[in-house]
């Protein structure tokens, strides 16, 4: 049994969560607000020092950072294999992931959804200036995106990797920003693998 740590809304606890559905780990789910006025609640920096989610505890290891629990998650359980066969798919996969890591992030989830999406929905007004900002990021990044994806049903071929899981969580609150759904638009490879990655039951399971 995985215990899990982290809140439920945040994409990259949702990536890990994806990765073990679609491995058929059992684990559980604690959850862990960082953005609590009170911040993380006691004893969680000792299982993630810079106070971010998610953590994983198993059997008294513990693991943070996303990619390192992806892969942990693969490469320690049986269950579909969510890594390529091959150096050059894994290294397409790895590149995908860093892609996200390092520019989607904060301009896809923070700068696009969160201002035109969360905020209005919670009563404020959207950083319009911030978000005309972020559309040219936000259009490389989509770009880059689809020049990786596969023809094949999952962004890197036949089967699904730790790279769908990642980016699934991402790219689903990112078009539900009208400008996410409109940049989107230019990318059918990218738009067609997020609907049927969608369909799936570890998605409808974590997400719908």
């Amino acid at each position: 049994m995985i215990d899990l740590f982290g809140a439920d809304y945040s994409v990259y606890v949702r990536a890990v969560r994806l990765a073990l559905e679609e491995k058929g780990v059992a684990y559980v789910l604690h959850p862990v607000d960082v953005f609590a006025p009170e911040g993380p609640p006691p004893g969680y920096l000792d299982l993630h020092p810079f106070g971010r989610i998610p953590a994983l505890k198993q059997d008294g290891f513990t693991l943070y950072e996303t990619i390192a629990i992806l892969r942990y998650v693969d490469e320690a359980f049986d269950g579909p294999p969510l890594q390529p066969a091959t150096p050059l798919e894994r290294a397409r996969m790895t590149q995908i992931q860093s892609i996200l890591d390092a520019h989607a992030y904060r301009t896809l989830v923070w700068e696009i959804y969160v201002e035109r999406v969360v905020k209005p929905r919670k009563g404020g007004a959207p950083d319009e200036v911030g978000i005309s900002s972020a559309l040219g990021p936000a259009r490389r990044i989509v770009s880059a995106l689809e020049a990786l994806a596969s023809s094949g049903p999952f962004l890197r071929g036949d089967h699904p990797t730790l790279a769908d899981c990642h980016a699934a969580p991402m790219l689903d609150l990112f078009q539900k920003a009208e400008e996410g759904a409109m940049l989107l638009k230019a990318a059918p490879r990218l738009t067609a693998w997020l609907e049927r990655f969608r369909a799936r039951d570890s998605f409808q399971t974590v997400i719908a």
